[in-house]
């Protein structure tokens, strides 16, 4: 079991900027990944940035340029930057043994970002 604890989400206005935190705890295995997704009203989820613990990551289109994530071993950041109302959604945090983030894991509760125009 892998336990997830989200923070860092909260309300700002377009333009501004907020950092994400997701904290790993429980059976960690020592090459895994770790990623956001986000889910906004009537959309599917879908992942923001991933990091694996190489160093790999990867990114959706939306957020290339604006977010960045990290990681300090078993917590991940994801830094949003030039935030857009369309960033609006519940952040999810996923844990994934191996380097797959798209493989089957463990997800954070969620934390909610809304972004005002």
């Amino acid at each position: 079991q892998v336990q997830l604890v989200e923070s860092g989400g909260g309300l700002v206005q377009a333009g501004g900027s907020l950092r994400l935190s997701c904290a790993a705890s429980g059976s960690i295995s020592s090459f895994n990944s770790m990623g956001w997704y986000r889910q906004a009203p009537g959309k599917e989820r879908e992942l923001v940035a991933s990091m694996s613990s190489v160093g790999r990551t990867n990114y959706a289109d939306s957020a290339k340029g604006r977010f960045t994530i990290s990681r300090d071993q078993n917590t991940v950041y994801l830094q949003m930057n030039s935030l857009k109302p369309e960033d609006t959604a519940v952040y999810y945090c996923k844990w994934t043994a191996g380097i797959i983030i798209y493989a089957s894991g463990y997800w954070g509760q969620g934390t909610q970002v809304t972004v005002s125009s």
